[in-house]
């Protein structure tokens, strides 16, 4: 993948499987986020950037001729800063399904409920849905923009170090959440956090420099790297 000249991805050949978590680590600058934003082309949005190569999903390739809305209805995103939008705690929620043409009050009100409870949200909020989601706190604005990717009920969830702004307690809920719904989902996450990623991950991708260096199972690759970069940095050895 390249940035006008630059080449900001190249040799990455990742096999990522169904209802699992997958965690990208590695350091600052690398190519995690970027990678995480080809797989549901929000890299398009980005003056100069082209892609070369494949990323396939349920063998098409979503390179090719595909509705740019339709792939980002089956690969949801959630970003490191919560981003709720200035209204309602509903209307978020609502506004994906309302965007794909529900209009249906009953049918709006059941994906809301749904989506909320998903995101173990449901509870705090179902008397508060008319207030401002500005108002709530930053753990749970996350757990809302959450509910909101999940309305449209994609198959993919993309995470950008989805609790970095979050304090502990807050983060914690979002780990348990995110074990929870990849019984529903398969999960990709970027996270800076070592703990998180022997925590919550099933398999673990380790970039340096726009490339993977090492992808395996979360446990054999931190208890025993095949390659030294991985080692030294999961050590703290740098990064």
């Amino acid at each position: 993948m390249f940035y006008g000249d630059f080449q900001a991805l190249k040799n990455i050949n990742i096999n990522i499987p169904a209802n699992e978590i997958t965690a990208l680590i590695g350091p600052s600058g690398c190519g995690k986020s970027t990678f995480l934003k080809t797989l549901n082309r929000m890299n398009d949005l980005i003056e100069g950037c082209r892609i070369e190569g494949r990323v396939l999903m349920d063998g098409e390739d979503i390179y090719g001729n595909i509705d740019i809305n339709m792939l980002r209805k089956r690969v949801g995103m959630v970003f490191q800063k919560p981003n709720p939008f200035p209204m309602s705690i509903y209307d978020n929620i609502a506004y994906g399904p309302r965007t794909h043409g529900v209009r249906n009050k009953a049918k709006l009100d059941d994906i809301v409920e749904r989506s909320l409870t998903d995101a173990a949200i449901w509870e705090e909020l179902r008397d508060r849905l008319n207030k401002s989601a500005l108002s709530l706190s930053g753990g749970q604005q996350q757990r809302l923009c959450i509910a909101r990717a999940l309305t449209v009920e994609p198959e993919v969830l993309l995470m950008d170090e989805p609790t970095g702004a979050l304090d502990p307690i807050s983060t914690n809920k979002i780990e348990d959440l995110a074990i929870d719904l990849k019984k529903m989902y398969t999960i990709i996450m970027v996270t800076h956090n070592m703990q998180q990623a022997t925590r919550i991950s099933d398999n673990t991708a380790f970039f340096l420099l726009g490339e993977i260096i090492e992808y395996d199972n979360t446990e054999k690759l931190f208890s025993t790297p095949a390659d030294g970069r991985t080692g030294d940095y999961i050590t703290g050895r740098f990064g």
